[in-house]
């Protein structure tokens, strides 16, 4: 099933289009996931506003998570909320 959307005038882009546009290129700082202060509660992916942080599977029971970085812009929320301090943001090294 097809689903068409007449866009408005001034409209950039249709919907669907932010997957092919990476948009972590411009990130001034980047989230570094310490594993060994993590408890694997899923804050930082339920609040990320990108939706780009996800688990993954290290051969654990419970799993690591970890952002994309090619979509993750660097805003920090995953750091703030969480309640271990396992989120570090450091400038990103271009």
């Amino acid at each position: 099933m097809k689903i068409e959307l007449k866009l408005d005038d001034g409209a950039v882009s249709g919907p669907g289009t932010t997957r092919a546009n990476k948009t972590g290129a411009w990130r001034t700082f980047k989230p570094v996931y310490d594993d060994d202060k993590c408890i694997r509660c899923a804050l930082c992916e339920l609040y990320c506003p990108e939706g780009c942080v996800a688990k993954h599977d290290d051969g654990s029971e419970k799993g690591i998570y970890r952002p994309d970085y090619d979509f993750c812009k660097g805003c920090g929320i995953c750091a703030n909320e969480c309640p271990k301090q396992a989120i570090t943001m450091i400038l990103e090294e271009k």
